[in-house]
């Protein structure tokens, strides 16, 4: 089977470690850049250029798109989709998953336990807004951020009403969010694949710090889920319709509440955390499906 792995960077330890687990399950594997891919829309006829070359005989691709590029990124997968060839997250559910907005209303129609979370349109009563979130500290993120950029913590009304300005200024949409205290800088993140968690960890953020994001520092054990916190992270998965995904959510008084749903998860904290091959994980989630993708597409033919 010939898998695609759409990535900007082929050094980069995901992406190295999916094309290893590929080439170890006797699979071809290559690694293209999805912003030099180019495509061409006609009738009956979809095809996917890179760097002036046809891409054919693709059995899978594995989207690892970034957020600043989703736009651009999903239309290549979408255009891989119109040729039937398997991605392991779809188009539409990686588009779902990068707006946090769109993504919090996902999960609340199917009863996903969230913080409580206010969108508005630069609201000039922020004592109002705040005593619905039930009062100070609260948390306000951009709608676009990643990697806990654009996240601020807004201990006070007066910080909170300068940090909306501020973002306003910028014409940044956001959305505000209660601070949950009781998680203590810390979140859990479950790693599942295809209706599965095949890992789970927690995060800590470093000392004061209240984003637990490894990238800012924080450090990471390996963990056990609750039954609760394991029916949550496949329910969150599952709304929002991505096979793999990255769960994050806080342990609170109420129970757990999703954070956020990301559908380009990376590997290295997990794989590090737990010592378990998640990577392979994920190949052997694509043999199958892809498989019998193609099983249907003969048949049809």
């Amino acid at each position: 089977m010939r898998i695609v792995v759409l990535s900007r960077n082929a050094r980069l330890y995901s992406t190295r470690r999916l094309i290893e687990a590929a080439e170890q399950r006797g699979h071809e594997a290559v690694v293209i850049d999805h912003l030099k891919c180019s495509v061409s829309a006609d009738v009956g006829n979809p095809q996917i250029f890179h760097n002036g070359d046809e891409i054919t005989n693709v059995h899978a691709v594995i989207p690892r798109i970034g957020s600043s590029v989703t736009a651009y990124g999903t239309a290549i997968v979408r255009q891989f989709e119109m040729k039937k060839v398997f991605a392991a997250n779809s188009s539409i559910a990686i588009v779902r998953a990068r707006d946090k907005l769109r993504s919090i209303q996902i999960l609340s129609r199917h009863d996903v336990g969230i913080p409580k979370t206010i969108f508005a349109n630069y609201p000039k009563d922020v004592d109002n807004l705040i005593s619905i979130l039930g009062g100070t500290p609260v948390i306000i993120k951009l709608l676009e951020g990643t990697q806990g950029i654009g996240v601020v913590l807004a201990d006070t009304k007066k910080a909170a009403k300068s940090v909306i300005e501020a973002f306003h200024g910028l014409k940044a949409d956001i959305i505000v969010q209660e601070f949950i205290k009781e998680a203590g800088g810390a979140d859990l993140r479950a790693f599942v694949v295809d209706g599965k968690v095949v890992g789970a960890m927690k995060r800590q953020g470093a000392e004061g710090e209240f984003r637990s994001n490894l990238h800012r520092g924080g450090s990471s054990t390996p963990v056990k889920l609750s039954p609760a916190e394991r029916k949550a992270a496949l329910l969150a998965a599952k709304a929002m319709g991505l096979a793999v995904a990255g769960v994050d959510m806080l342990q609170s008084e109420r129970g757990p509440l999703i954070l956020e749903v990301n559908s380009s998860p990376g590997l290295e904290g997990i794989e590090k955390a737990t010592g378990k091959d998640i990577a392979s994980k994920i190949i052997a989630f694509i043999e199958k499906n892809a498989d019998k993708k193609n099983k249907v597409d003969k048949v049809g033919a």
